[in-house]
């Protein structure tokens, strides 16, 4: 399972980070992933001052914004995801 946390903390939902979670959403269920990622709202990832901040897999995201969530979620999840399945 592939988790990915969003911070929804005050600094990322102003900037955000609800707008990032819905196209998340569509994408995991558009790619039919809902059984290997899982998508969690967090409270503070200690990363305010960088945008909306994520942890995919582990690994610090930051400055996801509505116009870039797609691009990451494709290089981010799908990208890993291909990865572990080859």
């Amino acid at each position: 399972m592939l988790d990915i946390y969003i911070c929804v903390g005050s600094s990322c939902h102003l900037k955000g980070s609800y707008e990032v979670i819905k196209i998340f959403q569509h994408l995991i269920k558009d790619n039919g992933l809902e059984q290997a990622v899982s998508l969690n709202a967090s409270f503070c990832l200690g990363n305010c001052t960088e945008g909306v901040a994520a942890i995919i897999a582990g690994e610090n995201v930051n400055n996801l914004t509505a116009s870039n969530a797609k691009e990451i979620f494709n290089e981010k999840v799908l990208g890993r995801i291909k990865y572990e399945r080859d």
